[in-house]
């Protein structure tokens, strides 16, 4: 039995080796180790022999098995690289032929405005946060000083996440749970300025309302802020992205529950052929809102009211992008309509840059 086995064994190696192709490595597998496989119905047999045999016959049968298997494994390894070497040969890309007739691809408006105010932000020295689309309850409401039992959750059409989870889950409402993710990475002792643009989710929808829109939060935690930082804040960034010294702004009392004093921020627009331009001030028209850090907020991201002040603002960037290239409906963002994007859309090539303009 030893020679058969030798023989047997040399023979599927040798096979192995020479298989052309999965598919016939495949066949070499099924014919050696599948149900009715030659090695296989070796196994078998040794239940029908005696203990002196088994001892000795085991060992040698396991040992072809265990050949066959890594022989079959190291083969097909090889066939596998050889098939993908010989497809990437086959699509190598001319780089010489003509692009004429390819239509160029172009930057969505939402993407371009958050470049934008990437770019404002930076030059005032803030930095760029993210944070978890899917939110808990504690960070998206309780937290910025929304419990439970406020009214105030009532103003969010929130999408509550099903199922069993150790704290109730939703698709964030606004992008100010950063704040306290920023605030808590942050250990409560250095300042902190940042924004936080990103997608936010309410169950809304009409030609200024989708269930899902993007929103840009900004938050500056340091000593002795005022009022006036706030404000002087807003009127730079505003100026720097519609690009209009004439920006007028005027602050509105207005509540929030994670801000005290709290204001709506309206800026100026004037008439112009019939449509409103911002910019003057022949009427107002709302776009963001803002106002200093509630204590408890503070207190929640692990700072000392009585020591850190802050501010913060938030404005829906779709918002902002429908405002400053004159677009009418937000539905019209989220189509994917080509002619709609062909229109709107940007130059890659049309980085924002403070000296060369954020409208490029």
């Amino acid at each position: 039995m030893t020679t058969d086995l030798e023989q047997l064994r040399s023979d599927l190696l040798a096979s192995i080796d020479a298989a052309a192709g999965l598919d016939a490595l495949e066949a070499l597998r099924v014919h050696a180790l599948g149900k009715q496989g030659a090695i296989t119905g070796l196994l078998k047999t040794l239940g029908g022999m005696s203990p002196e045999e088994r001892q000795e016959q085991g060992p040698r049968i396991h040992g072809l098995r265990e050949a066959v298997t890594a022989a079959l494994a190291e083969r097909k390894a090889s066939l596998e690289r050889l098939a993908l070497d010989a497809r990437l040969a086959s699509e190598t890309l001319d780089m010489t032929l003509p692009v004429d007739g390819v239509a160029p691809g172009s930057v969505h408006p939402v993407a371009q405005v958050m470049d934008e105010l990437a770019e404002i932000f930076a030059d005032l020295g803030f930095a760029v946060a993210t944070g978890p689309e899917i939110e808990d309850d504690w960070h998206n409401f309780t937290a910025l000083n929304i419990p439970e039992t406020h009214p105030a959750r009532a103003m969010h059409d929130t999408f509550y996440l099903a199922g069993e989870h150790e704290k109730p889950m939703v698709l964030r409402t606004h992008t100010s749970p950063v704040q306290i993710r920023a605030m808590k990475a942050a250990g409560g002792n250095q300042p902190i300025r940042i924004i936080a643009p990103g997608r936010t989710y309410r169950s809304d929808s009409d030609a200024t309302h989708t269930p899902m829109f993007h929103q840009v939060e900004g938050l500056v935690i340091d000593k002795g802020i005022t009022l006036g930082h706030l404000k002087w804040t807003l009127e730079t960034f505003l100026k720097a992205f519609f690009e209009r010294d004439d920006i007028v702004l005027r602050l509105r009392p207005s509540y929030f529950p994670f801000t005290e004093p709290s204001a709506e921020v309206d800026v100026g627009f004037s008439v112009v052929g019939g449509k409103r331009v911002i910019g003057g001030s022949e009427g107002w028209m709302e776009v963001l809102g803002s106002g200093m850090v509630h204590r408890k907020v503070i207190e929640a991201g692990g700072y000392d009211p009585d020591q850190w002040q802050g501010f913060a603002f938030g404005c829906g960037i779709d918002r902002l992008a429908m405002l400053k290239y004159g677009m009418d409906d937000l539905r019209a963002f989220f189509d994917g309509d080509a002619r709609w994007l062909k229109h709107y859309g940007f130059s890659a090539f049309e980085m924002p840059t403070l000296s060369g303009g954020v409208g490029a």
